[in-house]
């Protein structure tokens, strides 16, 4: 199973990401989890300790490696390039997780990604289209990363949300770009919910056969966040409201 995670920056994706992984490790099952985003830090709340992660540099920005691959620093480059040993080479276990810290695709500026998106392009879809592991792709914003070939792999792309104009306003972005690009189970799952005015302002802008659940605001989940990571599923409240998302996800997902 191939599952998406995206959303506007902040509203707890990285943490659900975390927690999906150790859900479906518990239950046995290996999975491949790739940060995807610059500015998250899946690998801390993986619980990967901080000596190990600032050695794993973000494959992106891996230089050398990037002009091996795509056949030096000429103008031309292959569409193609190599990238099935990467994953291998540069992930790390803990139990049944691999984490794998991709990097995001670059945007325009002063220099030109093009080679460094083309080679991420590759990467991506040899991780959606022949990794055999469950694969976890926690994502920025967007979902650039994702091309109408890799896209159509992609068993499930999950939108996590506040409740406010600015975060829905993101989850339509995303929706958008999902049904151009060929993604046929797209959800969105409420976050940090206070109380039953959030509640009702999420179900109206959302819905209801897309809302895959609403997980209410909670201290353990926030500490997930900032804290060195949690090797397990958080119990209590939080807990039941992510077991039962998870199962919904698993069975949207077959």
């Amino acid at each position: 199973m191939k599952i998406a995670i995206s959303g506007k920056g902040g509203v707890g994706k990285t943490t659900f990401a975390a927690n999906l992984a150790f859900w479906l490790s518990e239950h046995k099952t290996h999975v491949l989890a790739v940060d995807a985003d610059p500015d998250s830090s899946l690998g801390t709340v993986l619980g990967f300790s901080d000596n190990i992660l600032q050695d794993l540099k973000p494959i992106v920005d891996m230089k050398d490696l990037i002009e091996e691959r795509m056949g030096g620093s000429g103008a031309f480059y292959p569409l193609n390039p190599k990238v099935d040993d990467i994953l291998n080479d540069y992930s790390i276990t803990r139990g049944t997780i691999r984490f794998f810290r991709m990097g995001n695709i670059k945007g325009g500026g002063t220099s030109c990604y093009c080679k460094e998106n083309s080679f991420l392009h590759a990467l991506v879809n040899s991780l959606i289209l022949g990794e055999e592991d469950t694969v976890i792709l926690d994502m920025g914003a967007g979902i650039e990363q994702l091309t109408r070939g890799t896209a159509q792999g992609v068993d499930i792309l999950i939108i996590i949300t506040e409740a406010s104009t600015v975060s829905i306003h993101t989850v339509q972005v995303i929706q958008k770009l999902a049904f151009e690009l060929g993604i046929k189970k797209v959800f969105v799952v409420g976050n940090k919910i206070r109380n039953s005015k959030e509640e009702h302002f999420l179900k109206n802008q959302i819905l209801p056969e897309a809302l895959l659940g609403i997980i209410p605001f909670s201290e353990d989940l926030l500490d997930m966040s900032v804290d060195t990571g949690h090797p397990n599923l958080p119990y209590g409240t939080p807990g039941f409201y992510l077991e039962n998302i998870f199962k919904k996800i698993v069975e949207e997902g077959r």
